[in-house]
């Protein structure tokens, strides 16, 4: 066989391998067909950033509704573009009605990843328009922001935090190397085999990464996230991260109340087992800080498959009538750590009265 059909077959093997880890009798059948969905949207994710291009890199589109991607996030807008450290590269955009926009470098090896180098809005110069423009790369210019790029390869992701997504403008943003590239070689067949075999381990990880997130977080709790601090796993530098579950029966609801803390930005939002954000596009799965009904800095969500009947205190979040799934809190850039909230279980027409 062949180098080329070798590295085929790995990818063919890793599919089938992934699909038989989520074949799991003991579900549902349409949690399991959501599996096979999730596993589906991750791939079609990957593909969309197969080829690589760090000479003429592209700012693409990450994780929309077709490619979640192990806990995409509806409130936050992303491009990711893969760079080179030893060019320069310029970066323009504007931000819509984002309250907050980042721009940060990430460099990456066997022990993981970590955020090398950020610029955020607050650094960023605009036009009267509202437009930024940033250089990345190379040796620091004598006027006008900049953000170095650590040595080797690594990945910019550009970032836009929005308190209202469905109302707000969305932003915009492009790449362009300042030297132009020399043409590529058609293809490289060292670097193709590469990629697909990289492609291959993440396709056959996934389910290991699903099965996994069941045992770290107990149902019907909220408790912090450290793991996720600090940009790790390509997350956001300065985001205090929760992370809950629920477990419910189709009569049940889970109230979280907890204290509001002064930040840049904060949303909770729904996930399944599968590590996809919910329905967003049809159902409230998320609130903000702007979205969400606030008495006295505290709030009030309430999970469950409908919402209550007669009088309700507190904001609705459907789980699609799932029986367990996921739910995490983002806080961005907080004066101080966010307590945790007070969770509890309650009939569902019992929960919407005030604690």
């Amino acid at each position: 066989m062949t180098p080329e059909a070798r590295a085929w077959a790995d990818l063919v093997d890793a599919l089938s391998a992934a699909g038989r880890l989520l074949d799991d009798p003991a579900l549902p059948e349409d949690e399991r067909a959501d599996g096979y969905r999730a596993l589906l949207r991750g791939l079609h994710h990957q593909l969309a950033r197969f080829e690589v291009d760090r000479e003429r890199p592209e700012l693409v589109p990450f994780n929309g509704w077709r490619q979640k991607f192990f806990m995409d996030n509806p409130d936050t807008r992303y491009w990711v573009a893969d760079v080179r450290g030893d060019r320069r590269y310029r970066v323009t955009g504007h931000s819509g009605d984002a309250v907050y926009t980042s721009i940060t470098a990430y460099t990456g090896s066997a022990g993981g990843t970590a955020a090398a180098a950020r610029i955020d809005g607050d650094r960023l110069t605009t036009d009267p328009s509202g437009a930024f423009s940033v250089l990345v790369g190379g040796t620091e210019p004598g006027t006008g922001p900049w953000l170095p790029l650590p040595e080797g390869n690594g990945q910019l992701w550009v970032r836009h935090f929005h308190d209202d997504v469905a109302d707000d403008r969305p932003g915009r943003c492009t790449i362009e190397p300042l030297t132009p590239p020399e043409p590529p070689p058609p293809i490289e067949a060292a670097r193709f085999q590469h990629q697909v075999r990289r492609l291959a381990t993440t396709i056959e990880m996934m389910p290991v990464a699903f099965s996994a997130v069941e045992e770290q977080v107990e149902p019907n709790t909220v408790h912090h996230w450290a793991e996720m601090a600090d940009g790790a796993a390509y997350t956001e530098p300065g985001i205090h991260y929760q992370r809950g579950a629920w477990r419910l029966g189709p009569d049940e609801a889970l109230v979280i109340e907890g204290e509001t803390v002064p930040c840049r930005h904060w949303n909770a939002l729904l996930y399944s087992r599968y590590l996809n954000s919910l329905d967003y596009r049809h159902r409230t799965v998320s609130r903000t800080g702007a979205t969400a009904t606030l008495r006295d800095g505290r709030y009030r969500l309430v999970l469950a498959a409908r919402p209550p009947e007669g009088p309700f205190d507190g904001d609705w979040l459907d789980t699609e009538g799932r029986p367990s799934g996921l739910i995490v809190l983002r806080w961005l850039h907080t004066e101080e750590a966010p307590p945790l909230p007070r969770v509890r279980v309650h009939p569902i027409d019992e929960s919407g009265g005030g604690a």
